[in-house]
C-alpha cells in the first residue's frame, strides 16, 4: 500500500480515538523550536500512529474463525518509522505481519509511529502506549508485536501500560526458527539463542524476587549445613540455570559440528567444488535446490521453511561433479546471537567455490532482501567467494524491476525455479564458475583400474576419453593428489 492510501487527517475513528491525540511529553519536540537538529518531521505526522491497512488475516467464515482461535494468538503490530519514506516503512510491517503468520499468529491491526528514534521508555512513548491499550481493547487482541529488537526496560514498561503479552521482532524469529528446526543441531542452536536473548530479559513476578534458595533459622527450619545465609533469589537461580543449560548447549553444538566439520573435509580431501544457495528467507532457494539436483528438499510458501542445511550431489552440464547446499533464509535486522548460534550452519557460505544468492524478482523492493544478506555474509567472512545474483520468480516478477536488477546486478541471471525458466543458462555459469582442476595430463589406464577412471570423472574434468586394447586412454585436467596417482600411467615421452 502506498503512503497516499492511509489516513492523513487525524480523524478520530472507533472507540480508540487514534490519530487525533496531541504529542504528550515524552516525545521531544521542544515547544516546536525550528533550531532543533536532524530531520523535521511533519507535526501531524509525529502526533499520530499511523493505520498501516491491508494486514489484517482476520477470517471471514465463524467456524474457521471458532477453530483458528483456540490455536492462534491475535497480534496488534506496532513500528517506529525513523527514517526512509512512508513505503519503507509499511514494507517493514508488511513484513512483520508475513512474519506473525508464519509463526502462527492471527494479524488485526497494524500501526506505525513517526519518531526521530524509539522512545526509551516505552518504545513508542507513554502516550501513544495508552492509545495502542484503546488498539488493543476494541480489536480483541491478546499481543502486541513489536517492530525492532526491545530492551529489557522497554519490554516491561509497555506491558504495563498495554496490559497484553509485548513481544518484539526478534522474539518472533526465534519463535518461528523453534517451530522450524529439525535436526538435532538445529535444534540446539536456536535453544541456545533464545536462552541468549531470554537471559537479560528475566522478570520477577509478584513475590518470586523475595524468595530465597538459602536458609537462615537452626534446627528443622534450616536447610542443613551450608546452606545458611542470604542464599540466592528465585530469579538469581533462574539466571544461573540458564547459564549452565548455555555452556552445555554450545559444547554439545562444538561436537556436532566436528561431524560436519569431518564431511566437509572428506569432500575437500577428494576436492569436489561445493556450491552454496544462500539468500533472504522465502526466495525460493529450497525450489532451486530442487530444480538443479531433483532433490525433493521441503517446498513451502512460509518464512524459514528451511532450518536444517541440505547438501546434494549435482553434476554440471559437462559431467563435473560438485555440492549443492541450501542453507538457512536471512532477514532484515537477523538477530546478531542469531547468526552466531547458526554460524556453524552458515560455515557451508563460508566454506563454498561459489555462491547462488537467490533474491525474489516479485518482492516490492529486492534490493533491499540483497543488501541484508550481504550484510550476513560479511559476517560469516564469506564476501570474497564468487557471488551469481539468481534472481527468482521471473514468471511473477514486474519487468521493470527485473530489467533494474539485471542492469545494477552485472553477475545476475533471471530464473523461476517454478517453470524451470533460465535454469539451463544458470547451470552452464555454474559451470564457467567452479574452480578447474590445476593439472592436464594424458594417462593410459589398463582396465583393471577402474575405480581410478571413475574417480578422473567424478573429481577431474576430462577433456576425451578413448578404450583401447591396453586400457583407458584418458587426456584430463585433475587435482595434484589424483595426478600423483595417474603418474604411473602417463606415457613416457619420445
Amino acid at each position: 500500500m502506498t503512503s497516499s492510501s492511509l489516513p492523513q487527517d487525524n480523524q478520530r475513528t472507533g472507540a480508540g480515538r487514534r490519530a487525533g491525540a496531541l504529542m504528550d511529553e515524552d516525545v521531544a519536540w521542544n515547544g516546536l523550536n525550528e533550531e532543533r537538529d536532524g530531520e523535521q518531521f511533519d507535526r501531524e505526522e509525529r502526533a499520530a500512529l499511523r493505520r498501516v491497512g491491508g494486514l489484517s488475516t482476520e477470517l471471514e467464515d465463524v467456524t474457521e474463525v471458532e477453530y483458528r482461535q483456540l490455536r492462534l494468538e491475535r497480534v496488534v503490530l506496532v513500528g517506529v518509522w525513523t527514517s526512509g519514506t512512508a513505503a519503507d516503512a509499511e514494507n517493514s510491517l508488511a513484513e512483520l505481519a508475513a512474519l506473525a503468520e508464519t509463526a502462527g499468529a492471527q494479524v488485526l491491526d497494524g500501526v506505525i509511529q513517526r519518531r526521530d528514534k524509539p522512545d526509551p521508555a516505552t518504545y513508542i512513548g507513554s502516550g501513544k502506549a495508552r492509545e495502542l491499550r484503546d488498539i488493543v481493547l476494541e480489536s480483541g487482541a491478546d499481543t502486541v508485536v513489536c517492530d525492532g529488537e526491545l530492551s529489557p526496560g522497554q519490554l516491561i514498561h509497555l506491558e504495563d501500560v498495554v496490559k497484553v503479552k509485548v513481544v518484539d521482532r526478534t522474539a518472533l524469529i526465534l519463535d518461528i526458527f523453534a517451530q522450524h528446526a529439525k535436526s538435532r543441531e538445529g535444534k540446539a542452536q536456536v535453544a541456545l539463542a533464545q536462552m541468549q536473548y531470554m537471559l537479560p530479559r528475566l522478570r520477577g513476578w509478584g513475590q518470586s524476587l523475595s524468595r530465597q534458595m538459602g536458609g537462615g533459622g537452626t534446627g528443622s527450619a534450616g536447610g542443613g549445613m551450608a546452606t545458611r545465609g542470604p542464599g540466592e533469589t528465585k530469579i538469581e537461580t533462574d539466571r544461573r540455570r540458564i547459564r549452565e543449560k548455555m555452556a552445555k548447549m554450545r559444547r554439545e553444538i562444538a561436537e556436532m559440528k566436528t561431524s560436519r566439520d569431518i564431511q566437509r573435509q572428506d569432500r575437500k580431501r577428494h576436492k569436489v567444488p561445493s556450491v552454496a544457495i544462500a539468500g533472504y528467507t522465502n526466495a525460493g532457494k529450497s525450489s532451486l535446490l530442487n530444480q538443479l539436483t531433483g532433490a525433493g528438499v521441503l517446498v513451502q510458501n512460509a518464512l524459514f521453511a528451511t532450518l536444517d542445511p541440505a547438501v546434494r550431489r549435482a553434476e554440471t552440464p559437462s559431467g563435473r561433479v560438485y555440492t549443492l547446499a541450501d542453507t538457512v533464509g536471512f532477514v532484515r535486522h537477523l538477530p546478531h546471537h542469531l547468526v552466531e548460534a547458526f554460524r556453524s550452519t552458515m560455515e557451508e557460505v563460508g566454506d563454498s567455490d561459489l555462491i547462488l544468492h537467490v533474491v525474489d524478482g516479485a518482492h516490492p523492493v529486492p534490493e533491499e532482501q540483497l543488501a541484508s544478506v550481504r550484510e550476513v555474509i560479511r559476517e560469516v567472512g564469506a564476501q570474497n567467494i564468487p557471488e551469481i545474483v539468481v534472481i527468482n520468480k521471473a514468471d511473477l516478477a514486474d519487468e521493470l524491476t527485473l530489467q533494474r536488477l539485471l542492469r545494477t546486478e552485472p553477475r545476475s541471471i533471471a530464473v523461476s525455479a517454478h517453470t524451470g525458466e533460465g535454469m539451463d543458462r544458470l547451470l552452464a555459469w555454474i559451470d564457467e564458475e567452479l574452480p578447474r582442476p590445476e593439472v592436464e595430463l594424458e594417462a593410459l589406464v589398463p582396465y583393471t583400474e577402474g575405480g581410478l577412471v571413475s574417480r578422473v570423472h567424478a573429481e577431474g574434468e576430462v577433456l576425451s576419453e578413448e578404450h583401447t586394447g591396453e586400457g583407458t586412454l584418458l587426456k584430463a585436467q585433475v587435482h595434484g593428489e589424483l595426478a600423483a596417482l595417474l603418474e604411473p600411467y602417463i606415457p613416457a615421452k619420445g
